[in-house]
């Protein structure tokens, strides 16, 4: 898998600071508040497990799975949600901890399908930023790394259900997708 790489972008460790540099501002913003942590499945499970580790306040966590992509590598603009979420969020605060926020097109969506259930507030924790692909603006209050218009895999990014499982965020070789 490692050969399929053309650059590593953050490694590892990288990551695990950005993260825990995150997770330390979040607690502070969120203390003494009802906070739910929503994963956006299946890219931010490593960046959210990784993430509640450094929250060092009590917090809930769900999950929804939401598609704009299917099989390709860009987004169609169709937004489809597979998996809703199992609990209530209304009145609550709600972070939506995000892999990657890319043309902002499935994060806007989603933004606004959970404000139609009243939360009491509601912001995004991004470890990956692509600023050059965007198409709808999105406010991100918790932003990780700013990364250039690559295809990006690794950390829970995929590329046809694979390289997830990289512990970096590394450049995929274009020969491999095209």
């Amino acid at each position: 898998m490692r050969e399929d790489i053309k650059e590593v972008l953050y490694t590892e460790e990288q990551i695990r600071e950005k993260i825990k540099e995150m997770g330390k501002q979040i607690s502070e913003d969120y203390k003494g508040k009802d906070l739910i942590l929503i994963g956006v499945l299946k890219g931010s499970v490593l960046f959210m497990s990784d993430l509640l580790k450094e929250i060092t306040i009590p917090c809930n966590m769900d999950f929804m799975a939401v598609s704009s992509y299917g099989a390709s590598t860009t987004s169609s603009g169709v937004v489809r949600i597979l998996k809703d979420l199992d609990f209530e969020i209304e009145g609550k605060e709600v972070l939506i901890a995000e892999d990657i926020i890319d043309t902002g097109i499935t994060l806007r969506y989603l933004m606004e399908y959970l404000k139609g259930r009243k939360p009491k507030s509601l912001e995004v924790a991004c470890l990956l930023n692509k600023p050059e692909r965007r198409k709808v603006e999105i406010d991100a209050k918790y932003l990780g790394f700013d990364v250039p218009d690559h295809f990006l895999v690794g950390y829970g990014l995929d590329y046809a259900e694979k390289y997830r499982n990289l512990p970096f965020v590394g450049i995929l070789k274009e020969e491999i997708y095209k």
